[in-house]
């Protein structure tokens, strides 16, 4: 299983939905569906903004989880 980390970052990073929302150019609602878990996919194009935003790495964002 893969688990996002999103609201882990964001908050180390003090930064909200709607601040990283703006920096990473997608809606709300697409980024609030990636950090609760239930995004299907994702693209790199996003995952690298995301990082670029945050300052961090996609391991930082993204974790395998055996077994669950």
């Amino acid at each position: 299983m893969i688990v996002v980390n999103l609201d882990v970052m964001m908050a180390k990073r003090k930064m909200s939905l709607g601040e990283l929302s703006e920096k990473v150019g997608i809606t709300l609602a697409n980024l609030s569906i990636l950090k609760n878990n239930k995004a299907k996919a994702v693209r790199f194009s996003t995952l690298d903004a995301i990082c670029k935003a945050l300052d961090c790495r996609v391991e930082d964002i993204l974790e395998y989880k055996e077994g669950e």
